[in-house]
């Protein structure tokens, strides 16, 4: 799946935007996928379930990529 995410504030949390873009069904679900180092930032994996995602930026994972884009 790849996708482009539209933010419109400044940032969005990490967990946030899983859940958004249909990635994982929950917060909580997204929070455990992040944790078992399932998710990548710009190439690197990310741990921290909080991280701010601004534009600009890519979060990928096994099947999915997404864009993220100022709105």
């Amino acid at each position: 799946m790849k996708e482009t995410y539209q933010l419109s504030g400044e940032y969005i949390a990490l967990c946030d935007l899983l859940k958004a873009c249909n990635v994982c069904h929950s917060g909580g679900a997204a929070k455990h996928f992040i944790a078992e180092g399932n998710v990548s930032v710009d190439g690197q994996v990310e741990l921290r379930k909080t991280c701010k995602i601004r534009a600009g930026q890519q979060v990928s994972g096994d099947g999915f990529l997404i864009a993220v884009e100022a709105a």
